[in-house]
């Protein structure tokens, strides 16, 4: 192998970005916007839930529990109508989440001892969000119950009720349940996903359309120099495309890694490889620019986005979805990522995801290598 070669490849590959404006772009614009636009747009977070009210009895206690209601920072009351019709026009609109309904003499009929009913009408469109509100709904009722009912026992002189099973939560990992925590780490993927596979799959096939293969094919260049030489280029965008989200994720979000540093730069120059050695392949593959563009897109960006565990859980998904995301590359860098950055983990979990990445790597190294030689180099 021959370095001299390999720079000269690298040198005329980095040339070739500079004066390619909107490769630039894809490379460096591409990835904070991503960081920005994933960062403070993608959210899972429920909380600020928008409640309408329609109280037909207009007691003192549905104004405490109203009270207490907007006082939550899970819910905001947003509006009073005067009827069950008016409130389901806030739902059409999309204008509130949630409807409550008190009926006539419902406070009444709590301090008689009886059951009372409330009507709770939902936005069911959207069914985790729907789901999430419910169970802060629910919670907030049985809670409210408890001090009622610990409140009538103290006033007719019994003793208060002691909750037989009492549930201690705490949370590991990501204490404040801020999906950031875990966003921020995910994005990175998609860039280098981005940068690594997109970017490169136009590297071969441009020499293909230009005719300038044939020129390459002349020169006393082996098939591993040239791979070498035009991914070199790439690999240094991709690095300082994770060291820049890195730096953001910190600064714009609070995202800080908890483990090894270190090894969150191993595993990104391994995933980093994975995706330059795919990239090349499908250049090398399809000899198209068009046709490699579209390609990559549908192999890399998108499973690495659906199919990673970075937003959608993969124990939720079909059996055949499920299967398919053990070739994602993505899916073993998030999970490094996510060990490094919420479980503070080392080496001795993760080595596995490193060793995985690896071998992908070598196949696709090995699958463009083998398709070069074919081509004559």
């Amino acid at each position: 192998m021959n370095f001299i070669n390999i720079k000269a490849i690298a040198r005329k590959e980095f040339y070739h970005l500079i004066r390619d404006y909107r490769s630039l772009f894809m490379a460096f614009l591409m990835p904070l916007l991503l960081i920005l636009l994933f960062g403070y747009a993608l959210s899972l977070d429920v909380d600020n839930v928008s409640v309408v009210v329609v109280d037909h009895d207009r007691s003192p206690l549905t104004r405490d529990i109203l009270s207490k209601l907007n006082a939550s920072e899970y819910f905001h009351i947003t509006g009073y109508p005067s009827d069950v019709s008016s409130a389901a026009l806030y739902l059409d609109r999309g204008s509130a989440t949630i409807a409550i309904v008190f009926p006539p003499k419902f406070s009444e009929k709590i301090k008689s001892g009886n059951d009372s009913p409330l009507q709770i009408i939902m936005d069911g469109a959207d069914p985790n969000y729907a789901t999430i509100s419910r169970g802060y709904i629910e919670s907030f009722i049985e809670n409210y119950n408890s001090a009622l009912l610990n409140d009538f026992l103290h006033r007719t002189g019994m003793e208060r009720l002691s909750i037989p099973v009492n549930g201690q939560v705490r949370i590991w990992f990501n204490e404040e349940l801020e999906s950031s925590n875990f966003i921020i780490p995910g994005i990175i993927a998609i860039i280098i996903m981005i940068v690594g596979v997109i970017l490169t799959s136009l590297v071969m096939a441009r020499e293909y359309e230009n005719g300038t293969m044939e020129t390459i094919k002349s020169l006393p260049i082996k098939a591993e120099e040239l791979i070498l030489g035009k991914a070199i280029p790439y690999y240094f965008i991709a690095f300082t495309s994770v060291l820049v989200s890195v730096f953001m994720g910190q600064v714009l979000f609070g995202v800080v890694i908890k483990g090894s540093f270190f090894l969150m730069l191993i595993a990104s120059t391994v995933y980093i490889m994975v995706a330059l050695a795919m990239g090349l392949f499908i250049s090398v593959a399809v000899k198209s620019q068009l046709v490699a563009n579209q390609i990559a897109i549908l192999t890399s960006y998108l499973p690495a986005l659906m199919l990673s565990d970075f937003v959608f859980p993969i124990e939720n998904m079909p059996f055949v979805l499920r299967r398919i995301s053990y070739i994602v590359p993505a899916r073993y860098f998030i999970d490094i990522l996510n060990g490094l950055y919420l479980r503070n983990i080392g080496f001795t979990y993760l080595w596995e995801d490193y060793l995985i990445l690896m071998l992908m790597f070598l196949v696709f190294f090995i699958f463009t290598f083998k398709r070069l030689k074919k081509e004559g180099l």
